[in-house]
């Protein structure tokens, strides 16, 4: 592995701001006009910074911090940075792996393998003293959790460093699998969830965490009535980028094929307004961002866009093969299907 690494050409500014104008294209022009990005280090944000403010960057970025001693030290002395086009309020932490590889964390072993707990990431001292770092600035904590140990801890460890402090909307990624008696802890922690996890791991979740576990898993509906909102993302590059495909796993919990046909789990399926705001308005507010995102009003940036058909009347089978006609921010045309992109 190490040779692997020291043989493979490190990138440079040129190839990474490629890479960046590249990925803005195919984000507009699947209807996107901010993007989540989480876990970046210091030299990536300021060459977004960089490409916003010569005009070559369009798209909005929140940017998550990598969450490292490193990095903590220097965006908690900088303070918060924000622009029009760019936001970094937030440290990404990750305290397991995925459900499917086994690396996420339960509280009891793997229906499919005896003894095998999964993987804490981050030892919980070290998360305890970031949570600790961060609760006393202005920054949020977002934080990958995917199993019901994991996000047992997470939550407890938010719960403690946050005590007293209001309106912090520290969020947790994923939100995946967990105990009846943790969805409690929700009252005031952002779930933010990727739908089409939902469709991608639904042929072998159960096998994962058995019968009664798997009713605690991918349960949207069940967050959403907890916290009153739910931030909903794509999780690209993991998944696909298409936010169209976001709103139809949310909502239809099946694959592109329509499987399965009664839908999985359709007790944590969630309504098209509440699917929508979870892409725009919820999305926003996820990001201290709804007083100039996330819905269409007076005072707000003019980032919109056209559907060429009706996402929320069009019958549900459609909704993966909706395409963006036209993609604006501030107004101005960054997109259109007939290859007139400015």
């Amino acid at each position: 592995e190490s040779l692997v690494m020291n043989y493979w050409p490190k990138a440079t500014r040129n190839d990474l701001v490629n890479a960046i104008i590249k990925a803005q294209e195919i984000c507009f022009k699947n209807g996107l006009t901010t993007v989540d990005d989480a876990g970046l280090g210091i030299e990536a944000i300021e060459l977004i910074d960089s490409l916003q403010n010569s005009g070559n960057l369009k798209m909005r970025v929140y940017a998550m911090v990598s969450g490292s001693s490193e990095n903590l030290d220097y965006y908690l002395n900088k303070g918060v940075i924000k622009t029009d086009k760019l936001n970094v309020r937030s440290f990404k932490l990750y305290a397991d792996g995925a459900l499917g590889s086994r690396g996420a964390l339960l509280r009891s072993p793997y229906s499919d393998k005896p003894n095998h707990f999964g993987l804490l990431l981050t030892d919980l001292e070290t998360f305890n003293t970031y949570a600790k770092r961060i609760a006393n600035s202005e920054y949020q904590m977002n934080t990958h959790a995917i199993g019901d140990s994991a996000n047992h801890a997470v939550l407890n460890i938010y719960k403690n460093v946050l005590e007293g402090k209001k309106d912090r909307r520290w969020r947790i990624e994923h939100a995946q699998v967990i105990s009846p008696d943790d969805f409690e802890l929700f009252d005031d922690i952002i779930p933010s969830v990727q739908p089409t996890h939902s469709t991608s791991d639904m042929y072998w979740a159960e096998d994962r965490l058995g019968h009664e576990r798997i009713k605690g898993a991918y349960a949207f509906k069940d967050l959403l009535n907890k916290y009153g909102k739910v931030a909903l993302g794509t999780d690209f590059p993991v998944e696909y980028v298409s936010p169209f495909y976001t709103f139809y796993a949310a909502v239809s919990r099946q694959d592109l094929k329509g499987y399965p046909k009664e839908g999985f789990q359709m007790e944590n399926a969630l309504t098209r307004e509440e699917t929508l705001k979870g892409m725009t308005i919820w999305a926003a507010y996820s990001n201290f961002e709804e007083d100039e995102k996330g819905s269409i009003e007076a005072g707000k940036f003019a980032d919109f866009i056209i559907l060429d058909k009706n996402i929320m009347e069009v019958d549900v089978s459609e909704i993966p093969n909706i395409k963006v006609i036209s993609t604006f921010v501030d107004g101005q045309s960054v997109y259109d299907k007939d290859n007139l992109a400015k």
